[in-house]
């Protein structure tokens, strides 16, 4: 059976493969504030997400997506029963437009910006992983040793935002932010609003447990 999370990253690998060695394809898709802000391409919130600077990017994004993408699915299915897949597919697309709203409103009259990448709809789905898994081990590059997501979350959003203000580089740093950020708030409410499961204090149960040891 075809998970969600198989579907997304086979469809991005297509797209972003196709993209390669067409630029025609990555002007239509690609996130250009000024094309939405004049033009009104809505659109390229979401198609950006499926387009890839290089193979690299691509496969540093959806390896990480795959680690992930399918043990957050399977605890979406367990939460939410039926609606699970739905709302995990939901979660992905809605990370991919909100991640770049501060983005665009920063850039929406600068004709020299343009991004791309599904990184800030990945981090949604490792954020909302080491919410429901908070003692994971995680690794950081090049440390040769593994942290509990409970600490790595916290650091990696005080990066993000500090690599965010700098502005300096080719990658955006924002969109890993909000990402994150959202993909931890989309588990909760819906959580409390569809289901019986109490994504929080279930966090703070895990954190707690794991001190006690």
């Amino acid at each position: 059976m075809i998970t969600v999370t198989i579907a997304i990253l086979a469809l991005t690998c297509v797209i972003s493969f196709s993209a390669f060695s067409n630029e025609r394809v990555i002007n239509d898709l690609i996130f250009d504030p000024t094309a939405i802000n004049k033009r009104n391409q809505w659109y390229r919130f979401v198609t950006s997400g499926f387009i890839h600077a290089d193979l690299m990017h691509l496969a540093f994004n959806m390896y990480s997506f795959y680690l992930f993408g399918d043990m957050v699915e399977r605890a979406f299915v367990s939460v939410f029963d039926e609606k699970g897949k739905l709302l995990y597919a939901l979660m992905y697309l809605l990370a991919l437009i909100v991640c770049l709203i501060p983005t665009y409103m920063q850039n929406r009259n600068n004709y020299l910006y343009r991004s791309l990448g599904a990184s800030g709809a990945v981090s949604a789905v490792i954020f909302a992983g080491i919410l429901l898994y908070p003692t994971l081990g995680m690794g950081i590059f090049p440390f040769p040793f593994h942290i509990p997501g409970f600490v790595f979350g916290p650091l990696y959003l005080i990066l993000s935002a500090y690599l965010a203000r700098k502005g300096h580089g080719n990658i955006n740093h924002s969109a890993h932010l909000w990402g994150a950020i959202f993909g931890i708030v989309f588990m909760v409410v819906f959580s409390r609003a569809m289901s019986d499961f109490d994504a929080f204090g279930h966090f703070l149960q895990q954190v707690s447990g794991y001190f006690s040891k």
